[in-house]
C-alpha cells in the first residue's frame, strides 16, 4: 500500500465506522424505546428501517453527483446532515409529546445524509489507489471498519442508554463531526479532469450506465443481490438476538457485549478475507461462495436443532456472521475493480442501495417472523443465505465478460 496515503485511508475508514454507529448503536436500545415511547416492537424496528429506507432512494443520486463533481463534495455535506439529524432526534426525545413521529422524521433526514457517505467511500478508495492489490486490501480495511463499528455499537449504545435511552442520538453528531474533520483535512482525492467532467451530462451518463448494465448485468445484479441478502441476514438476526436477550432479562451492558460477539466474528473474517483475496478474482468468487454456504448451513442448524440456550444461539450466529464477513470484501473488490472510474460511483451506489434494502428489511421482517416461531425465522434467513451462495457460484464468472 502506498505509504503516503495511509492517513487518507484511515480518514476514509472513519466514514463507514460512523455510519454503522449511527444505526447499529440503536439496536440494543430498541426495547427501552418501546417502553419509553409506548410503541410495539414493529414500530421500534422502523427507527432502524427509516434510516436505511430513505438512503436507498438517494444513494444512486449521490453516486452520480460524486462522479459528476467529486467524492468529498458529496461526503462532507452528508456527514453534516447526519450530525444535525442526530441532534434533532435527541431533542425530540427529550421535549416532544409526539417524540416517535419526530424521531422517525429525524432518522429519515439522517438516512439522506448517510446516502452521501458510505456508498461514496468504495469508489473513493478505487480512485486513490492504482494497484488492484492495494484496492482489495484497502477495501478489506474499509469493510473491517464497517464491521468493527457493528462490534462496538451495541456495547456503546447499551452503555450510553444506562444514562438515558435517548443519549445515543446525541452521540451520533460527535462521531460524525470527527469523521468530517478527518475527511476535510486529510483526504486528498484525485482531481478530476475538467474536460472529462464537463462531458458527464445526466442523459448521456444514464445511457452509459444502462449500456454497462446490459453488458455486465449478470454478475453485477448477482453481487447487488448478495449484498442485500447479506445485510438482511445480519440485521434480521441482530434484531432477533436483541429481543431475545431483552426477554431473558439480560442487563444492558451484558446485552451489548453479547450482541457484539457475532459482530466480532464478522469483523475478524472481513479483515482476514481482505488480506487473503489479493487480486485473484477466482479466489474472491469462491471465498464469497464458501462463506455464504457456511452462513446458510449454521442458520439451518439453528432452525432444526430445538436448543434455546443463549450460548448456542450466540455461537451459531457468530459463525453465520463470520461467513458473511468472509464474503463482503470480495464483493466490494469485484464491483470496484470491475468498473471504470467514470462510472464507479454510480454503480457502487446501486450496490450500496441493495445493501441498505437488506438493512431496512431485516428488523421488520424478523419482528413479523418472530410472531411465529424461532425455527421459521431461521429457515427463512438460511434460505436467503443459500440463495446468495448460489448467486455467487453462478453469476460471478471472472474471465467471461467480467471486464
Amino acid at each position: 500500500m502506498e505509504a503516503k496515503k495511509k492517513w487518507d485511508l484511515i480518514s476514509i475508514a472513519s466514514i463507514p465506522l460512523t455510519m454503522t454507529l449511527a444505526n447499529s448503536m440503536l439496536i440494543p436500545v430498541l426495547p427501552a424505546m418501546q417502553k419509553a415511547l409506548k410503541i410495539s416492537s414493529l414500530q421500534a424496528s422502523l427507527i432502524i428501517t427509516a434510516y436505511a429506507a430513505v438512503a436507498i432512494l438517494f444513494i444512486p443520486l449521490a453516486g452520480y453527483l460524486s462522479d459528476r463533481f467529486s467524492r468529498k463534495a458529496v461526503i462532507l455535506p452528508g456527514l453534516i446532515l447526519v450530525s444535525l439529524a442526530g441532534v434533532g432526534a435527541g431533542l425530540a426525545a427529550v421535549w416532544s409529546d409526539k417524540a416517535y413521529i419526530f424521531i422517525l422524521i429525524a432518522r429519515l433526514v439522517q438516512g439522506l445524509g448517510s446516502a452521501g457517505c458510505f456508498p461514496v467511500v468504495l469508489p473513493l478508495v478505487g480512485d486513490l489507489f492504482k494497484s488492484d492489490k492495494d484496492v482489495s486490501s484497502s477495501l478489506g480495511l474499509v469493510e473491517t471498519s464497517n464491521t468493527f463499528g457493528k462490534v462496538v455499537s451495541p456495547i456503546l449504545g447499551a452503555s450510553l442508554a444506562i444514562w438515558a435511552w435517548y443519549i445515543p442520538f446525541f452521540a451520533i453528531p460527535v462521531f460524525s463531526m470527527i469523521s468530517f474533520i478527518l475527511v476535510l483535512f486529510l483526504v486528498k482525492s484525485p482531481a478530476k479532469d475538467k474536460e472529462e467532467v464537463s462531458k458527464i451530462r445526466l442523459k448521456k451518463f444514464l445511457q452509459a450506465i444502462i449500456a454497462l448494465l446490459r453488458m455486465k448485468g449478470k454478475w453485477l445484479y448477482g453481487i447487488f443481490a448478495i449484498g442485500g441478502i447479506s445485510m438482511f441476514i445480519i440485521f434480521g438476526s441482530l434484531f432477533y438476538l436483541s429481543e431475545t436477550l431483552e426477554f431473558r432479562g439480560i442487563k444492558p451492558i451484558i446485552k451489548g457485549l453479547v450482541l457484539a460477539i457475532p459482530l466480532a466474528g464478522l469483523c475478524i473474517l472481513s479483515y482476514l478475507s481482505g488480506k487473503w483475496i489479493g487480486q485473484n478474482k477466482q479466489v474472491m468468487k469462491w471465498t464469497s461462495f464458501i462463506g455464504l454456504v457456511l452462513t446458510a448451513a449454521v442458520l439451518y442448524l439453528l432452525g432444526f436443532v430445538k436448543w434455546d440456550q443463549t450460548w448456542w444461539i450466540v455461537l451459531m450466529l457468530t459463525i453465520a456472521s463470520a461467513g458473511i464477513g468472509a464474503a463482503l470484501p470480495s464483493l466490494d473488490a469485484l464491483i470496484t475493480e470491475g468498473i471504470d472510474k467514470k462510472q464507479r460511483g454510480t454503480v457502487t451506489s446501486l450496490y450500496s442501495s441493495m445493501r441498505f434494502i437488506g438493512v431496512a428489511a431485516g428488523p421488520p421482517i424478523s419482528a413479523l417472523l418472530m410472531r411465529g416461531s424461532m425455527s421459521t425465522l431461521f429457515f427463512v434467513i438460511a434460505t436467503a443465505g443459500l440463495a446468495a451462495a448460489l448467486l455467487a457460484a453462478f453469476t460471478i464468472r471472472p474471465g467471461r465478460g467480467y471486464r
